[in-house]
């Protein structure tokens, strides 16, 4: 396989990525808000794909991981910030307007830290919970409580506080693990991340996607957990990214 066709191969998914966040903005406009955000999770399994082809053809670049970065801007910053603006903070003029943005600018943060810390590729942790996360915990969120064509008014009032809290935990120093890479070395090594991977995707499967949200909150607590055992046992020396 030639090197250009190589590089070519993960762009294809990096771009597909990109493309899903614009497709999900207009399906906001459009007011097909279940649509829209269904869109943001294919652009989530397109950044996972454009990584793993990456890692396959050996084809890992600065290039790749600048090109990523502004995809995940658009599909993980803007598209799920435009998406909870326009489906009901939207009725909060200024400070509905204000809250969208700071999931935005969350997430722009949370990745410009991780690109100027980036040393290698492979990682066992990530400190602040990682942009493509917190915008598919929102849309988990958004369509656990959209039912019948209307956004639950449960879900309206706590959506703010949803999407504060999410930029918050991204520009945190809670540290999360990173998902298991798909090859039988990372099976080996963590077959319980592998085991708790499965069980997420059958319990997503069952629910038809309404208990995605449980399954990131299961994730973002256990971070936090975390973080505050690790605070309390003075344990807690990993350099973070």
């Amino acid at each position: 396989m030639s090197p250009t066709i190589k590089r070519i191969i993960p762009n294809i998914f990096t771009f597909t990525n990109m493309v899903c966040g614009f497709l999900s903005i207009v399906y906001a406009t459009e007011g097909e808000f279940i649509i829209a955000a269904w869109l943001i999770f294919f652009a989530a399994l397109c950044d996972a794909l454009d990584g793993v082809a990456a890692r396959l053809t050996n084809s890992v670049s600065k290039f790749g991981v600048e090109i990523d970065s502004l995809a995940d801007v658009i599909s993980f910053g803007l598209a799920p910030a435009f998406l909870a603006y326009s489906i009901h903070l939207n009725s909060l003029p200024i400070i509905g307007l204000g809250i969208s943005s700071l999931f935005l600018i969350a997430g722009g943060y949370r990745l410009a830290r991780f690109n100027s810390n980036l040393v290698g590729n492979d990682k066992d942790f990530f400190y602040g919970l990682p942009i493509p996360s917190a915008a598919l915990t929102l849309i988990a969120f958004i369509i656990l409580f959209y039912n019948a064509d209307r956004f639950d008014s449960t879900g309206q009032i706590i959506l703010p506080y949803i999407v504060v809290a999410l930029a918050i935990l991204m520009v945190s120093k809670i540290k999360y693990e990173t998902l298991p890479k798909p090859s039988l070395k990372s099976l080996k090594a963590e077959p319980i991340k592998f085991l708790l991977a499965f069980v997420a995707l059958i319990i997503v499967v069952i629910t038809s996607g309404k208990g995605l949200f449980f399954v990131f909150t299961f994730y973002i607590l256990y971070g936090i957990l975390r973080q505050l055992i690790e605070f309390v046992s003075g344990n807690s020396k990993t350099k973070p990214s």
